[in-house]
């Protein structure tokens, strides 16, 4: 059954008139009087009455009818999914995210993209570490990630996103909660709690701050994700220094603290270069410059 003898026959069923169908078709009147026999054949039934004077559709003819709009109208929308997907305007795109940054960050990349490509849905991944989300981006797993540069590996592309200022988390009943600023130098001596990945961005931020204050942090505690690790703090078991952003999860008993020499991490919108992906050419073009807007006003603010 062909989609052009469909339309053939929805024209006909709507006029009950095969001259007009033909007029509205742009087809000359036996050649659609052909295909209608064709489909009649290739069903093996009768779909519309015909006399001299009037012609009217069957039972079956009815039933296709309806059908045939059902069918037509998801070639339709078809069609124009795949031209949007096309322009980089429809689809789905999977994005993965790091740590916080599904709180921090998710909400303004997600209202960006509605409000700039309504036809496109979001899939998300989160708490996925830097080399998990390169390694999705290479192998089409990913279409955009969110993560801690550097990049693992070759073909990734970024763009900052945010420079966030390393804070310390402490229990509400450690010594230091009730200072307003801390140094690193004050937890020289204190047990740390980290995040237990080997590639945490964070965790090697940190080791490059507590060296250059002089010491080398003594962890005692490792936990595989921020949650964990505020719960720990919470309980008393070491301090942490977690990135700024992590103020979006308060956890009753924990307290944070700015550092005066904590340092900062990034976090960078992430893409594969090269990639033949209209969509993610799109989504980056819209959220690049809107996040380079509020990183500079950002910045214009602070003392």
């Amino acid at each position: 059954m062909e989609l052009r003898h469909l339309r053939y026959f929805v024209a006909v069923a709507e006029t009950c008139h095969f001259g007009r169908a033909a007029e509205q078709l742009h087809v000359a009147q036996p050649a659609l009087s052909y295909a209608i026999r064709q489909l009649e054949a290739e069903l093996g039934v009768t779909l519309f009455n015909r006399t001299t004077r009037q012609v009217s559709l069957t039972a079956a003819g009815e039933f296709l009818r309806s059908e045939a709009h059902r069918i037509l109208a998801g070639v339709e929308d078809a069609e124009r999914g795949v031209r949007r997907i096309a322009r980089g305007s429809g689809g789905v795109l999977r994005l993965g995210l790091t740590g916080t940054a599904a709180f921090s960050h998710l909400p303004r990349i997600a209202r960006l993209v509605k409000r700039e490509l309504p036809a496109v849905a979001l899939e998300i991944q989160a708490d996925m570490l830097t080399p998990a989300q390169c390694d999705g981006l290479r192998s089409g797993a990913l279409d955009l990630g969110v993560l801690r540069p550097p990049a693992v590996g070759e073909g990734v592309e970024m763009a900052t996103v945010d420079v966030e200022s390393l804070v310390l988390a402490v229990s509400v009943d450690h010594r230091l909660a009730v200072e307003p600023v801390v140094s690193l130098t004050d937890l020289r001596s204190e047990p740390f709690i980290a995040y237990a990945s080997r590639d945490s961005a964070v965790n090697d931020a940190v080791l490059r701050s507590c060296r250059a204050a002089g010491f080398v942090p003594r962890r005692e505690h490792s936990a595989p994700g921020t949650a964990v690790l505020l719960a720990l703090a919470a309980a008393g078991l070491g301090v942490a220094v977690v990135p700024e952003s992590v103020r979006a999860l308060p956890l009753d008993g924990v307290v944070f603290r700015d550092l005066v020499d904590g340092g900062t991490v990034e976090l960078a919108l992430a893409w594969l270069r090269d990639a033949d992906n209209p969509l993610v050419d799109a989504v980056v073009d819209i959220l690049k410059p809107a996040i380079g807007r509020e990183l500079a006003g950002r910045h214009q603010e602070e003392p």
